[in-house]
C-alpha cells in the first residue's frame, strides 16, 4: 500500500512577516514613490525653460526676447550666431507687430528684451524698459508680384483704383510709415486689407491676393522669386529705427543686457547689414 508524504506545517515566506512589519514596509514602499518624482521635478529645467543643464553640465539660461515681425528671418540666424559664442545661453524669440508687442509688455509679459520698428512705441514705454538703443534702420519699397505684371512704378501707382493693394493698419509701425510718405505725395489709396504686422502684407502679395503692398525693404528680401521690389526715393521715403531694451520685469537682467549690447557690436550689426538693414 502506497504511502503519502505527510506535509509540511512549516509557515509560508508571506506568513513568516509578521504583520506590523509588513505595514512598515509598506509604508517605507510609499516614501520612496513619493520621493522620487518630486525629485524629479526639482532638477533640471524648470517650466518655463528659464534654466537647465547646459552640455558641459553647467547652469544654462533661456531668455525671451520680443521682436518686431520684420525681423524673424535675421533674428534666426542672429540667436544661432550668439548662442554659439554663448554656450550659457540660449534665445528664444516671439514675433509680432510692435504695437502687440507693446501691449504684451504693459501687461507685464514674462520676457527679458524688447526690440520694435519704431522709436515711438519704445518710448511709450518708459520705466518699462532699460535704456534703449538703436541697432538698425530701415526704408519702405513697394512689393509687388514676381516680375512686376501691373508694371508699378511708383507710389502715384498705388492710386489707381484698379489695383488691390494692401497696407499694414495705421496703429503698426510699417502702417504708420505708409501713411505718412502717401499723405507726403498727396496720394490716396483704399486698401483691400489692413495687417497687423508687415509680414501679413507681404503675405497678401506672395499669394497672389493682392497687387502690391508697402513693406520693408528687407522684409521683401526674403521672398526672391515670389516678389519684386519698387524702390521708393529718398526725398519720397520713411526711415524706420528699431531700438532695442531690457525689460524690467526680466529675471535675467544679465543676460538680457548682453544681448542686446552684442545687437550693437561687430558681429550683430554684420549680421543685420547682410539681411539689409541699414546702420542705427
Amino acid at each position: 500500500m502506497r504511502r503519502v508524504p505527510a506535509r509540511t506545517s512549516a509557515a509560508s515566506p508571506r506568513s513568516a512577516v509578521p504583520s506590523s512589519g509588513r505595514r512598515r514596509a509598506a509604508a517605507a514602499v510609499l516614501a520612496v514613490a513619493l520621493i522620487v518624482p518630486l525629485a524629479a521635478a526639482c532638477g533640471g529645467e524648470d517650466k518655463s525653460g528659464a534654466q537647465g543643464k547646459g552640455e558641459s553640465g553647467g547652469t544654462r539660461t533661456t531668455i525671451k526676447v520680443l521682436a518686431a515681425a520684420s525681423l524673424t528671418n535675421v533674428f534666426a540666424k542672429a540667436g544661432a550666431a550668439y548662442e554659439k559664442d554663448h554656450p550659457g545661453t540660449t534665445v528664444k524669440f516671439s514675433f509680432a507687430g510692435s504695437q502687440q508687442l507693446a501691449a504684451q509688455v504693459n501687461q507685464d509679459f514674462p520676457a527679458d528684451a524688447l526690440v520694435t520698428a519704431d522709436t515711438k512705441t519704445m518710448d511709450g514705454l518708459k520705466g518699462k524698459t532699460s535704456a534703449p538703443a538703436v541697432i538698425a534702420r530701415n526704408r519702405l519699397v513697394i512689393a509687388t508680384a514676381d516680375g512686376n505684371p501691373k508694371k508699378i512704378k511708383a507710389l502715384k501707382d498705388l492710386a489707381d483704383k484698379k489695383l488691390k493693394v494692401v497696407l499694414a493698419a495705421p496703429a503698426v509701425p510699417v502702417g504708420r510709415y505708409s501713411k505718412k510718405v502717401l499723405d507726403k505725395q498727396g496720394i490716396e489709396v483704399q486698401p483691400v486689407s489692413q495687417e497687423q504686422d508687415v509680414r501679413g502684407v507681404l503675405s497678401k502679395v506672395e499669394l497672389g491676393e493682392a497687387d502690391a503692398g508697402i513693406v520693408y525693404a528687407t522684409d521683401a528680401m526674403t521672398a526672391p522669386g515670389k516678389v519684386d521690389a519698387v524702390a521708393i526715393p529718398d526725398d519720397q521715403n520713411a526711415v524706420a529705427q528699431y531700438p532695442a531694451a531690457t525689460l524690467k520685469v526680466s529675471q535675467h537682467t544679465k543676460e538680457a543686457d548682453a544681448f542686446v549690447k552684442w545687437l550693437s557690436g561687430a558681429q550683430g550689426q554684420r549680421i543685420l547689414r547682410d539681411a539689409g538693414f541699414q546702420k542705427p
